[in-house]
C-alpha cells in the first residue's frame, strides 16, 4: 500500500469560528484509512470560501505544483471554495498533476467509484465553462468588428524607405531596429511583406 504525503486544509469564514472540529476529523479519518501521512496542516482564518486567493490555499497549491504531497484532505467541499468555477479550476489542476483531492464529508475520494464519477463531472464542466467563454469572446469580438472597432495592435509607424537603405546597405534587422527604434520584428515584418 502506497502511503500518500497529505495535507490537510481548513478554513472558516469568521476569526470568531474555530476549525478545531474540522482537523479532529480529518485527522482521525487519515489514522483510519491508514494509507494517508500528514505531512502539514493549512487553516485560512476568517476568510470567505468566494476568495479564490486566500494565503493558506496557496500555500497547498504551491506544494501541489512542486510535487511535494500527494493528496488534499478537507472536511467539506465547500471549505474549499463555494465558487464553482474555482472548485473546477483547482481540483482539475490538482488531478492534472496527479495530486488526489479528498473530502472527508462529501465522501469524495478519487480512489473510490463515486469519487471517479465526480472528478469526471467536473472536467465536463471544466471543458463546458471553457467553450462557454471561448464563445462569449468571439460573440464579443465579431460585435465590435460590426461596430466598426478596429481589433488588434496598433501599427507601429516608422520610415520604412529609410529601412529598406539601411537593409541595402546590409545592415542587421537589429540594427535597423534600433537605429529606428522600433522593434526587431516590426522591422523584419515591414520589409519582407514590403
Amino acid at each position: 500500500m502506497k502511503i500518500m504525503r497529505t495535507v490537510l486544509y481548513a478554513r472558516v469564514s469568521t476569526k470568531l469560528q474555530d476549525p478545531a472540529m474540522q482537523l479532529a476529523e480529518l485527522r482521525e479519518y487519515a489514522t483510519r484509512r491508514g494509507d494517508i501521512e500528514v505531512v502539514g496542516e493549512f487553516v485560512d482564518l476568517g476568510i470567505s470560501g468566494s476568495r479564490e486567493s486566500r494565503p493558506k490555499l496557496n500555500q497547498v497549491m504551491t506544494l501541489a505544483r512542486q510535487r511535494k504531497i500527494d493528496a488534499v484532505l478537507v472536511w467539506k467541499l465547500d471549505r474549499w471554495g463555494r465558487s464553482l468555477q474555482h472548485l473546477v479550476g483547482s481540483i482539475s489542476e490538482l488531478t492534472a498533476i496527479g495530486v488526489l483531492f479528498i473530502s472527508y464529508k462529501d465522501n469524495l475520494d478519487p480512489a473510490q467509484p463515486n469519487g471517479r464519477l465526480f472528478l469526471g463531472m467536473l472536467g465536463c464542466l471544466a471543458e463546458y465553462e471553457k467553450e462557454l467563454i471561448r464563445e462569449r469572446t468571439i460573440s464579443g469580438l465579431e460585435e465590435a468588428r460590426r461596430r466598426g472597432v478596429k481589433l488588434g495592435r496598433r501599427p507601429v509607424n516608422f520610415d520604412l524607405a529609410r529601412a529598406k537603405e539601411m537593409r541595402s546597405a546590409g545592415l542587421s534587422y537589429a540594427s535597423i531596429a534600433k537605429a529606428l527604434g522600433v522593434a526587431t520584428g516590426t522591422i523584419y515584418a515591414g520589409l519582407v511583406s514590403s
